[in-house]
């Protein structure tokens, strides 16, 4: 698993990280003692940072995987 991840290209690498870091802060937010509209705002900003993160990356991978085979069509 270890190999794995550090044979995937470093922007793949940074997206991984900042969405984990993101969510834990996410998960953790959810259960801070604080105000519940804070609580629900800070939620909700960081829920979306993580999620927009996920789908550039989708976004990413489906834009190589079309380069790729476009390349193999083509050559």
């Amino acid at each position: 698993m270890i190999n794995h991840i550090r044979r995937t290209n470093r922007v793949t690498r940074v997206e991984y990280g900042l969405m984990l870091i993101f969510g834990t802060l996410c998960i953790a937010a959810a259960f801070a003692p604080l105000e519940e509209s804070m609580r629900i705002a800070t939620v909700g900003t960081l829920f979306g940072f993580t999620a927009g993160l996920w789908v550039s990356h989708l976004v990413q991978v489906l834009q190589r995987a079309a380069e790729t085979a476009k390349a193999d069509v083509v050559g």
